[in-house]
């Protein structure tokens, strides 16, 4: 179980929701100490004073901003605690949006919101199934770290999830950085389709970092006095696509072999196959034009002998 990172309230109209913030996500990342090279003696950050060169612990260090050149204000947590903010103690909602009006790139860390007490119980089961049948999500306003945030409140499963957001003038512009426009060919854009359709995935959870893996076995093969292990091929180096098109038809036949399927080499060429069919149907047209044709010949031979044997 995770320590809190916060506590306070959840205000929603006129209710307010004891709760706690827990983090809901964790690093696995491995992370490495710093040595010097030559004794191995470890390599350490240390806050120093540069004016008299002592180093100072945490509770030596104050906090404040340069309004001018050496001139400091001092903002102590007292400051901080006393400013007149709604949301200096509380997750504040502010309105309720659908859930695909929120641009991702906006969502920053996420947390669990547990009911603080037996009392915060019923209206936090009240508010999570509001958000359940409304199918929408809560916009919410909060104060961490020395300064006010925005949130986005959604359920899973039986939680509540408060994901930290950037604010509107956070976001970069990404008209810089789109390419010049382009020529793209309808028949393009569906084998691109097509790829992605062979690529879908209903379940991404069995995806794992095989980076952190790998970085395990070397570290446990040189801890051991072994050698690290060796990679299982050197991929082959990426050649310059010149062809789109085939390129797409290649990445399908992957997708498909990669996925256990089997059959004829895939094909994403939709207009070919659709020509194809127009030719067959005039086709089947003209075999069975023939063959009425065919029928009635043999009759009119046979009206014909009918007066001879008469």
């Amino acid at each position: 179980m995770p320590r809190p990172v916060w506590s306070g309230a959840i205000s929603f109209g006129l209710v307010t929701i004891p709760i706690k913030v827990l983090p809901a996500t964790e690093n696995r990342s491995i992370s490495f100490h710093q040595y010097h090279l030559e004794d191995e003696g470890r390599i350490r950050t240390r806050k120093v004073c540069e004016i008299d060169g002592k180093q100072l612990s945490t509770e030596e260090i104050g906090r404040g901003y340069e309004v001018a050149k050496d001139t400091i204000v001092e903002v102590t947590d007292e400051d901080l605690d006393r400013m007149p903010l709604p949301t200096a103690k509380a997750i504040d909602i502010v309105a309720f949006v659908p859930a695909d009006s929120i641009d991702p790139v906006r969502i920053g860390d996420s947390y669990y919101l547990t009911a603080d007490g037996p009392v915060a119980a019923k209206p936090y089961v009240l508010l999570r199934k509001a958000l359940e049948r409304s199918a929408k999500v809560a916009v919410a306003k909060f104060a961490w770290h020395n300064r006010e945030r925005l949130g986005l409140l959604r359920v899973k499963e039986n939680a509540i999830v408060l994901h930290a957001m950037r604010w509107p003038d956070e976001i970069r512009d990404p008209a810089e950085l789109t390419p010049q426009p382009v020529d793209v060919d309808d028949s393009e854009i569906d084998a691109a389709i097509q790829l992605m359709e062979t690529m879908a995935a209903d379940d991404i959870s069995g995806y794992t970092d095989h980076y952190r893996e790998a970085l395990e076995e070397v570290i446990a093969a040189k801890a051991a006095g072994k050698k690290p292990p060796k990679p299982a091929g050197e991929p082959a180096p990426a050649g310059q696509v010149v062809d789109l098109m085939s390129a797409l038809n290649a990445s399908v036949q992957a997708a498909k072999e990669s996925r256990g399927e089997s059959g004829r080499p895939a094909t994403v060429h939709e207009m070919p196959k659709k020509r194809a069919a127009k030719k067959t149907a005039a086709t089947k047209s003209t075999a069975t034009a023939k063959k009425t044709t065919t029928k009635k010949t043999p009759a009119k031979k046979t009206t014909g002998r009918k007066p001879k044997s008469a």
